[in-house]
């Protein structure tokens, strides 16, 4: 019996009769998949990206469709802290962290970077979480509980 190279290929390749277009992962079509809420820790630890960094979240926030669409968690250490202690954060730091605190963002402070510095809980922003553990080990905690890691 012989068959033709259509019928041979239309059943190696059922996808090149015409159903392809029906094609689409279970995922992207799934409402499930558009109601979860994603999960993203910022790193950051260089002073000269604080800006950068809170208006990359801030971008993050409008782009996922609102605050409820995304859980950011900022997690500081190093030479960046400084800019959030309240005797050091400019004006414009104070209204991006307050902004950002209303979307639902959390920020989390190095313990380890707090004492280097020696900063106490009642020296920074309103609002701010200590890692005892510290920065990195939150961080890595984080993504174990399913965060996405960013570092702009």
């Amino acid at each position: 019996m012989l068959f033709s190279r259509r019928f041979v290929l239309s059943r190696l390749f059922p996808g090149l009769a015409g159903g392809a277009a029906a094609v689409v992962p279970a995922a992207a079509s799934s409402p499930a998949a558009a109601d979860t809420v994603q999960k993203v820790v910022y790193h950051l630890s260089e002073p000269t990206r604080v800006n950068f960094v809170l208006g990359n979240i801030k971008n993050h926030i409008a782009g996922k469709g609102g605050p409820d669409k995304v859980r950011i968690v900022l997690v500081i250490h190093g030479p960046a802290l400084d800019a959030f202690a309240n005797g050091k954060a400019n004006p414009d730091i104070r209204l991006q962290v307050a902004g950002r605190a209303q979307d639902g963002v959390s920020f989390v402070a190095c313990g380890n970077t707090m004492k280097f510095l020696g900063l106490g809980t009642d020296d920074m922003l309103h609002g701010f979480e200590i890692a005892e553990e510290g920065g990195v080990t939150r961080i890595a905690d984080l993504q174990a509980d399913g965060y996405l890691y960013l570092r702009p």
